[in-house]
């Protein structure tokens, strides 16, 4: 893939198959979906769709699939999975991640007053599951979403880990312990260097996350935010920027985080 960027598309399904179409036209390659996004129809009519018109083929994209808290049962991994395939039509995800460390009820995840019953599953057999996915073809890579340390150790010591977990997919949690800025629309500083650049403060704090190496996570359903998006490939910052925004993450105390969950309506 030439940009390993991903587009998590919690929106609603009558505008998620466009968004998709736009985001593939314009680049993007690498789409994080999951299973409790209740998307995955859509996404994977708009990948097969950008493969007839001969846009992509099914190895140009990258997908990421998610197993949902109320399948942790390992007898319960590999359903989860099938019906993420069934739902895409795709042979293979390539990349099968345990979405939170957190199980639910498979009977119901909530109680009567909506609030969530959780259940108690040992991970490291949900893992062993996830590992015999991968066996099977169906997965080429697994990993794990917002594991803290402890809970990445409990893998990684299991007896008889067959896969490590190729990455640990976090969002806040993950910046917030690296100091990551992520966004500074009114910071004077950022808004001096967005300037010098003729960008945007969001292209700049998003590309100052790329050039550290990490990936980052775009949430976009509109073909114009996607396309500005993709800009954040055209420019580079200078080494002396690179360091004024390190000074800047290291005085911040609080993170004014962009927002991952669902777009309100307006």
């Amino acid at each position: 893939m030439s940009h390993l960027l991903l587009l998590a598309f919690y929106t609603y399904k009558s505008k998620c198959e466009e968004a998709v179409k736009a985001a593939i036209e314009v680049g993007f390659r690498h789409i994080n979906g999951a299973f409790v996004y209740g998307t995955e129809e859509e996404v994977g009519q708009a990948i097969r769709e950008k493969i007839a018109d001969g846009t992509v083929k099914r190895e140009d994209i990258f997908y990421t699939g998610k197993l949902g808290s109320t399948f942790h049962l390992p007898e319960l991994v590999r359903s989860c999975l099938e019906q993420s395939l069934k739902k895409l039509k795709f042979d293979y995800l390539d990349l099968f991640i345990i979405h939170i460390p957190v199980s639910l009820k498979i009977c119901s995840p909530m109680d009567e007053k909506g609030k969530l019953i959780f259940d108690i599953v040992d991970l490291r057999q949900t893992w062993e599951a996830m590992e015999a996915c991968k066996d099977t073809g169906l997965v080429k890579s697994i990993g794990v979403s917002n594991f803290n340390i402890r809970q990445l150790e409990m893998i990684l010591n299991k007896p008889g880990l067959k896969y490590k977990p190729v990455l640990n997919q976090q969002t806040a949690a993950f910046c917030k312990s690296k100091d990551i800025l992520l966004e500074a629309y009114c910071d004077p500083v950022m808004g001096a260097i967005a300037k010098k650049y003729n960008r945007s403060p969001t292209l700049v704090a998003l590309h100052y996350q790329l050039q550290h190496g990490l990936v980052v996570l775009f949430k976009s359903f509109t073909r114009k935010r996607i396309e500005e998006n993709f800009q954040v490939f055209y420019f580079q910052l200078l080494e002396e920027d690179m360091k004024t925004i390190d000074g800047l993450n290291k005085n911040l105390r609080y993170l004014h985080l962009i927002h991952s969950g669902p777009p309100t309506k307006k």
